[in-house]
């Protein structure tokens, strides 16, 4: 190799490093498919909307663990009493891993308003602070969203300068903010993903990864090997992009989970090949009554076993 191949090449490897960031992975030596790997530990939970039940909290924490689920994620901030949550808990087991901050799309971290930005700063604030009295680690927000109004490049610099204000009252709480990759014109590749991450350099901040919502433009594998050890929790969630062609975009997830487009067994070996640690896999889908919420519990376990 002469001396221009070599600086050339170099200065290849370097810029790819770049971008990728220091988690990220090189691709593998071989295809999941034909290396052994570990099963990862993975427990189901459900976001606390989806529970179409009237009974009281009491007895939806009740019913829950009854279905065979580990946990449940509420919403932050709630209007919900926390002694009853906290005597749901501790009276049923079921765990509380985390919650979803309730204000991030009215008040979007990319406003050009920093008063709008200042809502959803303060609604974190209460929302890291719910989540470590109920016990969780991680706070599941949106980054921003890009529309006509609001530009891609202000939305980049925007939610990040408000995350990084965040950073001390994760630290402080002990509970870590995870970015969700939803369908907000935003962050569109798992690689501006990782760096987006990477450029906030801090263990309080990881990744939220949503299975289902990248299948419209994307490979959720692919996502995973990406993100790598990012990724702080999943959710889960089906897509169908022959209904999206046919009936339009939204349509896409009106499919049962095992009956859209993710190649489960493939995400789970992509989950291996991370040795996936954050111990979660929640349900993100339309909910129901008791019997419908036991038809989800039963496919995350097919899921799961997959």
């Amino acid at each position: 190799m002469n001396r221009k191949e070599f600086i050339k090449k170099s200065t290849g490897a370097i810029a790819s490093a770049a971008i990728l960031g220091s988690g990220a992975i090189s691709p593998l030596s071989a295809s999941p498919e034909k290396e052994t790997l570990a099963k990862v530990s993975i427990k189901k939970s459900l976001k606390w909307g989806m529970v179409k039940e009237d009974l009281s909290i009491m007895d939806k924490f009740k019913m829950l663990k009854d279905l065979g689920y580990d946990g449940v994620e509420l919403d932050s901030p709630n209007d919900l009493d926390k002694k009853q949550v906290l005597a749901a808990r501790d009276k049923t087991g079921l765990v509380i891993p985390g919650v979803v901050n309730s204000v991030h799309w009215k008040s979007p971290l990319s406003h050009a308003d920093p008063k709008v930005r200042q809502a959803c700063a303060d609604s974190m604030k209460t929302a890291l602070q719910d989540c470590k009295d109920y016990g969780g680690t991680t706070v599941l927000l949106v980054a921003g969203v890009v529309n006509s109004e609001i530009s891609y490049d202000d939305a980049y610099r925007r939610s990040q300068d408000e995350i990084r204000k965040m950073i001390p009252w994760a630290h402080e709480t002990g509970v870590k903010i995870a970015i969700e990759n939803v369908w907000n014109n935003f962050l569109l590749s798992p690689i501006e993903a990782a760096r987006f991450i990477d450029e906030l350099n801090d263990p309080m901040v990881g990744w939220y990864f949503d299975i289902g919502n990248v299948v419209r433009y994307g490979w959720p594998e692919q996502w995973i090997k990406v993100l790598n050890r990012r990724i702080m929790k999943l959710d889960v969630k089906e897509y169908s992009r022959k209904k999206q062609s046919d009936e339009g975009i939204w349509k896409g997830f009106d499919v049962e989970l095992l009956e859209g487009d993710n190649n489960w067994p493939t995400v789970m070996r992509a989950l291996e090949s991370i040795d996936y640690k954050g111990g979660w896999m929640s349900a993100e889908v339309n909910g129901g009554d008791r019997k419908r919420l036991q038809q989800i519990s039963e496919l995350m376990d097919k899921i799961i076993a997959l």
